[in-house]
Parts: C-alpha cells; structure tokens; sequence
C-alpha cells in the first residue's frame, strides 16, 4: 500500500485489527526487519492493527532532496500517522534510528501514544560521542563462514554476536533485503548534514507514564547500552533490558527472550487501557 506525504509515495503494510501499532524501522533497511520480529508475537493474537512504514529513502518508499534532516523526517512519520489513523491512540515499536523518530513522536504527541518499544534504540546521533563496548563474537559458526564468500563472511563477523544458519538467513532476509535497495545518497547526505534532531527530545515537558520495554545489546557496538540509561528517567512505566549475548541485532540473536518480553509488555499496555 502507499500514501501520499507532501508529494512523496510512503510504502506501508497494515496486518490485522484492532489496536493500532506504528512500527518504525532503522536506518538504511526497512520495514521488514519489524515484520518477521513482531509478527512471530502477535499474529496469533486479535485486536491488533500492525502498521509497518517504509521510511523515506528506504524500501519502497520514496526519497526527496527536501528531506533533508530528521526533524523533517519526523514530520513525515507524524504526518503519515495523522492521515492512517487521524483519531485513534495508538502504540509504538521502534528499532534504532525508527527508536529516535519515536522519542519525537512522543515529543510532540504523547497524548495519543498508549506505550512504547525501543530495540536498540540510537540516543546519541553523533555516532562519535556514543559509549560504544568493543565488537565481540561470542558464538562462532565456522562452518557456516566455510560455506560464505570473504566478503559475506566479513560482513556477517562485523556486526554478529551470535552466530548460526538460522540468524544468518533471518540477517539476509530481514536486514540486508531492505539494505539492497535503500537510496545510499540520500541517506548518506541525510546523516551526514541532518541526522541529529534540531531540538532535545529526551527533554520532555512531562514523563511518560506509559508503558515502555527498551532492549538492548550488551555488546551492541552500533548504539551501545550505556547511553540509554540516561533517558530512563523520562519513563516511570519502562522495564530496562541489557541483554548479554546480543548486539544490534538483538531481535534475531536472542528470539525467544525477546517474544517473551514483548509478550509482558503488550500485557502491560492491555491492562493500563
């Protein structure tokens, strides 16, 4: 499906219904890597309405000269949720770069947002001033790297903690997929000239008093974990994970403790309505 947000295309997906989720992905990937994470949760549950964007420059959707920071970005993303679902509440499930857009979203309207994920989220755009731990693979699959070109390999060994079949296909299909196709300049230009927020988002006027899961990666060398501690403040309804054994990739290395603590969180937001 598509939209239109000041003359741009926006590609989304929208499965089920009910309560309306706003999935938001990372940056140069797209809305695939929420899909499979958040489907293998919820698409045995009823009552909720998954909404998964492309964001601009990525995926399907399109990309604009204009488009040239984040907070345009966020405009984008609260315009496209103002024309999908112009009335309802709603929740969020952000991943990296989509978990800054969702700290802006709530910014500026919280009043509509009745909880909130973060996986991995960025807090410190400069990727220099981020507290970052050392890349580490704690779990190595040599015969898995046997069968992958040098060049597969080194890829899979840059970001990967934990490595098996199993997560490599799921990094192919959910992450590298959406990298294939991603406007590399667009991109690129955005967050060279653009990426940071032109205002503070972790200053919000009032705590969200929602409730909110943020996951993140012991080892998680893209984002870090350190940094996220010092917005914990602004969430007096957030349970606060470091998962070891996991880098940004935390959704398809530790699954099954993932679904589990998305399940409690979705209990906790059903029994907060």
């Amino acid at each position: 499906m598509e939209c239109k947000i000041n003359n741009i295309s926006i590609n989304y997906e929208i499965i089920g219904e009910g309560k309306p989720i706003i999935m938001l992905h990372g940056y140069y990937v797209d809305h695939r890597v929420m899909v499979r994470c958040m489907e293998n949760v919820i698409s045995n549950k009823k009552g909720y309405k998954r909404i998964y964007i492309d964001l601009p420059g990525m995926g399907k959707s399109e990309s604009a000269e204009w488009i040239n920071n984040s907070d345009t970005m966020l405009d984008i993303v609260i315009g496209f949720i103002q024309r999908i679902i112009p009335i309802e509440n709603f929740i969020l499930a952000s991943q990296s770069y989509g978990g800054y857009l969702a700290r802006g979203v709530i910014y500026k309207m919280s009043d509509r947002v009745d909880g909130a994920l973060l996986i991995c989220p960025v807090i410190k755009a400069d990727y220099n001033k981020r507290n970052l731990p050392e890349h580490v693979v704690l779990v190595k699959d040599h015969k898995l790297l046997s069968k992958l070109t040098p060049e597969d390999a080194e890829d899979f060994n840059s970001g990967a903690v934990v490595q098996s079949e199993k997560i490599y296909e799921r990094y192919q299909n959910e992450i590298i997929s959406g990298v294939k196709i991603e406007d590399g300049k667009f991109l690129q230009n955005l967050q060279r000239n653009g990426y940071a927020f032109s205002f503070d988002i972790d200053k919000l006027k009032n705590k969200f008093d929602k409730p909110v899961l943020i996951l993140l990666g012991r080892q998680d060398n893209c984002v870090g974990y350190e940094d996220a501690w010092n917005i914990l403040a602004n969430f007096p309804r957030a349970t606060f994970a470091v998962l070891d054994r996991a880098g940004h990739s935390l959704q398809i290395e530790h699954d099954e403790l993932f679904n589990s603590l998305i399940n409690e969180w979705l209990v906790r937001i059903n029994e907060s309505q």
